[in-house]
């Protein structure tokens, strides 16, 4: 009898349950997830990082590692060096109920995770089922996907990955929610993708895009990949109550709060949902979210929230003109919208923010897009593996980039201009870089360009110290996050300082340019009717907690503009 082939070794995702942790953890992981992952009890930490080895060198992925107090505490560095080579897992230290009152266990875990050997904890089971455990652990769960690019792909992605364009439509996506599989574009799939197109295989091309349900795009525009995405563009042809430019954290909440209000309300975003916060890998500080949230998670929780309110979205629709409606009615503002179509609001917020400031270092300009980005983008962290990055900026935004791109990078620099980071950057982000190995150049800024051996990549920069000294720093990739410039220049006869930030209440008052009866509400531009919140403000606070306040306040200033108006 010829013997049966001995099975191959699952490439399930596997769940790691290592070190002394509460009975029945590892049952009940098995009994709710033993279908998708592989849940592997390792009881002697001391021989666990050799078989976490074997699984990262046998290309197994770890979802999840489950950590006990012996484990997490022990010398031999098992959770630092599982943070090295397999820099997706979402790592969480298990604990009796009731332990967060014990205060050894406390100074335990906190120490951890200021030393980044764990992201969160989880509470052992007490029941068969506990939900809050299986919360807890699909919130885990779906860190890890969402940082390890495993969800089903919808979209597929055949472009030049150092493209700058590539970047563009890679982010677009990416932002959106849409999960994208992307393609060599020497191999077989990808030929027949731009053969589909009408493209010669093995030719340079702009990006292609095959989206779920078959069709080939060549270089599309970001109101095409709205449109494919399922998001609507279109303009209403009616006269809303209040029409929100803008879809960052202020804007979402605006739009929230106006339609719970029954608003008829207008969304309209040029870019990406989510504005600055939404290219934010982790906030860590943001109320309600003990492990942290992505902005990207954050936007798109929120826009769900207001579209489910009934607020409708222009997706990919700029505003190129704001102007006072003179016609007759109720209706007393005019947007211009990609300098073709216009929408009638009787009133209007601004939530625009700001873009991040452009470095005056013309060689730069080449690198934008393939190994220089402008922004703390997490979409091309995973890039940087095995890289040296560097970070410019002493802001949040940068803490933030630093720290994510120290999961993958070889090596990440933070440089800012100052002489340290106390005054511009939260101490659970100082703490935390210092802990991830971030190195930290201060007195210094970018002046120069390096080019690569390899045609159109970044080999490094040139820093110029507050002496005037100058040296190259080498870096494969540059985040720039400095300064903010507010996007203003459309917003016609609204009052603003000469940084372009909008003036609001007693600003415009003093300033003397209100244009209407009485005082202006406390977030009301020169321009009655039209408010501004968020980063766009020139008095506003620069943190995304404080941004969703001003835009939830916002909607009763609307209510007292529009008095009777008011839907309808």
């Amino acid at each position: 009898m010829i013997p049966e082939p001995e099975p191959a070794p699952s490439m399930a995702p596997v769940i790691v349950v290592v070190g002394s942790v509460p009975s029945g953890v590892a049952e009940e992981l098995e009994r709710r997830y033993g279908d998708d992952y592989r849940v592997l009890r390792l009881t002697d930490h001391a021989a666990a990082r050799a078989e976490i080895d074997a699984l990262v060198a046998g290309s197994v992925r770890i979802a999840i590692l489950a950590a006990g107090r012996d484990a997490a505490s022990a010398d031999d560095g098992l959770l630092p060096h599982l943070a090295q080579v397999s820099p997706d897992t979402s790592r969480a230290l298990v604990i009796e109920w009731g332990e967060w009152g014990d205060e050894r266990v406390v100074d335990e875990l906190l120490g951890h995770m200021a030393r980044g050997a764990i992201e969160g904890y989880l509470v052992a089971p007490r029941q068969r089922p506990d939900e809050s455990f299986h919360r807890a652990v699909t919130e885990l769960l779906r860190e890890w996907s969402r940082a390890a690019g495993v969800d089903h792909p919808e979209f597929t992605l055949v472009a030049d990955p150092t493209g700058a364009r590539s970047h563009v439509v890679r982010a677009r996506l990416q932002r959106a929610g849409i999960a994208v599989r992307e393609l060599a574009s020497d191999g077989p799939e990808a030929a027949g993708l731009m053969s589909a197109a009408g493209l010669a295989p093995g030719t340079a091309h702009a990006p292609i895009v095959a989206t779920a349900d078959g069709r080939v795009l060549v270089d599309p525009g970001d109101a095409e990949l709205a449109r494919v995405g399922g998001y609507t563009t279109a303009l209403p042809d009616r006269v809303v109550d209040v029409a929100i430019v803008g879809a960052g954290p202020a804007g979402l909440a605006s739009a929230v709060y106006a339609a719970s209000e029954g608003l008829d309300t207008l969304v309209l975003e040029a870019a990406s949902v989510g504005g600055q916060a939404g290219s934010s890998s982790l906030i860590r500080n943001y109320l309600g979210f003990p492990r942290g949230v992505a902005g990207a998670e954050l936007a798109q929780r929120a826009y769900r929230q207001a579209w489910l309110f009934g607020a409708h979205f222009a997706h990919a629709r700029r505003c190129t003109c704001l102007a006072l409606e003179d016609a007759g009615g109720s209706a007393r503002l005019r947007l211009t919208v990609d300098d073709e179509e216009t929408v009638l609001a009787r009133a209007v917020v601004i939530a625009t923010g700001v873009d991040y400031r452009r470095l005056a270092v013309p060689a730069l300009a080449p690198y934008v897009g393939s190994s220089v980005f402008y922004g703390a983008s997490s979409v091309e962290a995973r890039a940087q593996s095995g890289r040296a990055a560097i970070v410019v900026g002493g802001g949040n935004s940068a803490g933030q980039a630093a720290l994510h791109l120290a999961r993958f990078a070889r090596a990440v620099t933070l440089v800012v201009r100052g002489e340290g980071l106390a005054e511009s950057m939260s101490q659970y982000l100082i703490d935390a870089l210092a802990a991830a190995g971030v190195r930290l150049i201060t007195r210094s800024r970018v002046v120069d360009a390096v080019a690569a051996p390899e045609a159109g990549r970044l080999g490094g920069v040139v820093l110029e110290d507050a002496e005037g000294d100058r040296h190259e720093e080498p870096a494969d990739a540059l985040f720039i996050t400095i300064g903010a410039r507010p996007r203003t220049d459309w917003a016609g006869p609204v009052a603003r300082d000469r940084w372009g930030s909008i003036l609001t209440g007693r600003e415009v008052l003093e300033a003397g340019t209100w244009t209407g009866d009485g005082e202006p509400d406390a977030l009301e531009t020169s321009v009655p009717g039209c408010f501004a919140v968020g980063d766009v403000r020139r008095s506003s606070l620069k943190r995304v907690a404080a941004a969703v306040g001003e835009g939830s306040a916002v909607i009763s200033a609307v209510h007292r503009s529009l008095g009777p108006h008011a839907g309808g």
